[in-house]
């Protein structure tokens, strides 16, 4: 029988490493680590991601893009989630045709033509360009996550997915930290208006150097883990065979389609936290402060959870059922605290008002240490959600077309989502009535973990 296109051309069966630079070992600490390897090919995603997303993140964070009008980063960021929910859908299919490299690099590219728009929005106040960036980072964003995703549940091997994720999300996370130190360094002593120039310029620089840095990856056929074997790929995949396994991937793996209320689920809190806490109620430099916490706290919630989710001596299933209880009960206690700090704030309508502006909560007050914490909690419950999810497709597959495929699905329900809770913003909903929104979507949905050994 001829053979199909959709024929492994690797399985997880062992190989000896060709000759070539890629594979040739150096020992560090004891270990041996090559440039095909999947941790040295994690660690370049998750520097990309830290120039690009992570940056991208640390402005978003300020709160309306580093903006006193929240108004123009709405539109931009509908428009941006908009197109990313209708690409991610078929970017695994784009990611398995192209390989994760070429798709990786595209990605990277409307980063810091987003940046770069706020810059010039200062100083001519053209919407149009800032919502035409926004949509454009939507297709470029659609790819870069889809590579990432992709990359990250299929090149680790099966016991050490957790702490590969979590590894990831330190790596980016951090660029989100220090991407927070830029404003905070800038408006240190600026205690209302917009961020400077030199905010946006500082962005532009660091996310153009993140989209030239995917360039050296290698394609996902080159990578040969520690253990001799390769990563799953597709032989000569064509658009016809990629779209078939866009839809086997759902029809097959039905728990995917379990997992897709936290995909929707996954980022509408940015709204309601970013511009509906930071943003309204927190002067800049506090906002830049603020930021900066935020972030950071989600390194501390990776890490927990990564390497919780890897513990070797609880089954895979029941640690995957511990976790969905974890996610549960953090979600009434955090949630719960912000509820109480919510009912006691002013309407949306009094925080754009001049004769707000003195009020908002600055560093050297009493009454930002409350928020404060709330704030690096809602941050560590970020992280946790995420990594729990990507931990959950990691143990439906090692196959990365079927991850490309996952991590599609993943990012273009999370932005259908985003996209919903933006434009929600735009129209100036209330506040409190975001939050009861946010909490309504964010709090889990009864999955029922059975065996959740890799789908091949």
């Amino acid at each position: 029988m001829a053979e199909s296109v959709d024929t492994p051309v690797a399985t997880d069966a062992h190989v000896t490493r060709p000759e070539g630079w890629i594979y040739r070992g150096v020992k560090v600490g004891g270990r041996e680590l090559w440039y095909a390897s999947p941790k040295i090919q994690l660690l370049m995603v998750a520097l990309v991601c830290f120039l690009c997303p992570g940056m991208y993140n640390a402005l978003g964070g300020l709160g309306g893009a580093g903006q006193v009008d929240p108004t123009v980063q709405d539109h931009a960021s509908t428009a941006l989630y908009s197109v990313f929910a209708v690409v991610a859908f078929f970017s695994g299919s784009f990611a398995n045709k192209l390989g994760v490299k070429t798709t990786l690099s595209f990605g990277g590219l409307g980063y810091c033509i987003y940046a770069a728009s706020f810059l010039c929005y200062n100083h001519t106040q053209n919407v149009g360009f800032v919502v035409f960036a926004g949509a454009f980072l939507g297709l470029c964003a659609g790819m870069l996550w889809t590579a990432q995703g992709a990359i990250m549940m299929s090149y680790p091997p099966e016991q050490s997915k957790g702490r590969y994720i979590s590894w990831f999300w330190i790596i980016f996370n951090l660029g989100a930290v220090i991407g927070s130190l830029i404003p905070l360094g800038q408006n240190i002593n600026n205690t209302g208006g917009t961020v400077t120039d030199g905010t946006y310029v500082g962005f532009i620089v660091l996310m153009l150097v993140g989209a030239a840095l995917a360039v050296l990856l290698v394609n996902a056929d080159k990578v040969i883990r520690e253990d001799g074997s390769k990563v799953i790929v597709m032989k000569n995949p064509t658009w016809q065979s990629e779209f078939i396994g866009l839809w086997e991937c759902i029809s097959l793996s039905p728990w995917v389609i379990a997992l897709f209320p936290m995909f929707f689920a996954s980022n509408i809190f940015y709204t309601y936290q970013q511009n509906g806490v930071n943003g309204a109620h927190f002067n800049v430099r506090t906002r830049s402060l603020n930021n900066l916490l935020y972030w950071l706290s989600q390194i501390f919630g990776a890490v927990i959870f990564g390497y919780a989710l890897d513990y070797p001596k609880i089954r895979r299933s029941m640690r995957a059922k511990i976790s969905f209880v974890a996610l549960f009960s953090l979600t009434f206690i955090i949630w719960g605290g912000g509820y109480e700090w919510q009912r006691q704030q002013v309407s949306r309508e009094v925080t754009t008002t001049d004769e707000y502006t003195p009020q908002r909560v600055d560093w050297t007050g009493s009454n930002f240490i409350g928020p404060m914490f709330l704030y690096i909690f809602y941050g560590m419950y970020d992280a946790i959600w995420q990594t729990c999810i990507y931990w959950y497709m990691g143990a439906l597959s090692n196959s990365g077309r079927k991850t490309a495929n996952m991590a599609g699905f993943y990012k273009g329900l999370q932005s259908a989502g985003a996209a919903i809770f933006w434009r929600l913003d735009g129209l100036h909903t209330e506040f409190s009535t975001l939050f009861a929104a946010t909490v309504s979507r964010v709090a889990p949905r009864p999955i029922l973990f059975g065996n959740v050994a890799p789908i091949r």
